[in-house]
């Protein structure tokens, strides 16, 4: 995640005012919203910058009609439940949580509503009997979509066809991860691919998936996306690019990292969702009304540079369908 001043942009987005303000909110009072994050305030900058964004744009601006308490753990999640006690002791009207603060918000004993974005499978985790129905008085975005799995390998066949034996990185601690796995193993059977898995739970694990690696080399290598992937992803990008293996993964910031390629959910798209669930609660609508979406907005990303490194040609119709080329 980009470190970057979370202050940077929220002035631009003050200005933005539509015709989505609901009377009750922006003439009668100020929307007081909670946000709990596990990481620190730079961590967190891309999150907070859009979330800014998302409720200018229907309307909610401090500090007109809007206070944001922002709270943050610091990496540590066994301060989560004091962040949401200090929430609540504060009267927020909403608590709004992202990644890997959201199950502990959730599942913490509290009436506040809460609004969630997070990249594991709210099912799995045993915060939703399903989409449709949301528990805990919670509900948001999920990441999660296991079939966009066996997408990324048809790209990467696309890309390089004479390819037939990958290594996957998953972190089987990421709720769902199993779905993301049953996809993509169903695909590379349908295509001639050998898939092997490598389960990375911990920074030690992954140093013996890499030895394993090493020690006999697949031709590519598969990164499913959740928080720990991405945080040790230069160091799965930079042994990768050293053995000449290209690495597809799921969210833009591994390209932007050096990735061949990246297809997934437009991360920012889907910050800013979160504002479309704040509206609807502050306005009446309880929690377990709105379903939990998925992304809709979904986005190519292909690092030119990494294809050089690689000796990798990029088929023109792979790059006529990117969103965004790094060159």
């Amino acid at each position: 995640m980009k470190r970057r001043d979370f202050i940077a942009g929220i002035a631009g987005a003050a200005s933005v005012w539509t015709e989505h303000v609901p009377a009750s909110w922006a003439q009668e009072r100020v929307a007081k919203i909670g946000f709990v994050s596990a990481l620190d305030q730079a961590g967190a900058a891309d999150f907070t910058r859009a979330l800014h964004e998302g409720l200018a744009a229907r309307g909610y601006v401090e500090p007109r009609n809007l206070k944001l308490e922002l709270l943050f753990a610091d990496y540590y999640l066994d301060r989560i439940p004091a962040l949401v006690e200090e929430l609540e002791a504060r009267r927020v009207d909403i608590i709004v949580t992202h990644a890997a603060a959201t199950y502990d918000v959730v599942k913490h004993l509290r009436t506040v509503p809460v609004v969630y974005e997070f990249s594991a499978d709210p099912i799995s985790l045993g915060i939703a009997t399903d989409l449709a129905h949301p528990l805990y008085n919670a509900t948001g975005i999920t990441l999660m979509m296991a079939e966009m799995n066996g997408k990324r390998l048809e790209l990467l066949h696309e890309i390089a066809p004479q390819i037939r034996r990958v290594a996957v990185l998953a972190n089987p601690l990421h709720p769902g991860m199993q779905f993301e796995w049953a996809d993509l193993e169903a695909k590379a059977k349908q295509l001639g691919i050998q898939a092997v898995i490598f389960p990375i739970p911990s920074r030690a694990e992954l140093e013996r998936a890499l030895a394993a690696i090493d020690a006999d080399p697949p031709q590519a290598i598969v990164a499913f996306s959740d928080a720990f992937v991405v945080e040790t992803r230069n160091d799965i990008i930079n042994f990768a690019l050293g053995r000449r293996l290209p690495v597809i993964s799921g969210w833009a910031v591994m390209a932007d990292s050096g990735a061949l390629c990246t297809y997934g959910p437009r991360l920012v798209e889907s910050y800013r969702r979160t504002a479309y669930f704040i509206d609807r609660i502050l306005n009446g609508t309880k929690p377990d009304e709105l379903p939990i979406e998925q992304p809709a907005v979904l986005e190519l990303v292909v690092n030119l540079i990494s294809a050089k490194t690689l000796g990798v040609t990029i088929p023109q119709a792979v790059l006529v369908r990117a969103d965004r080329v790094i060159e």
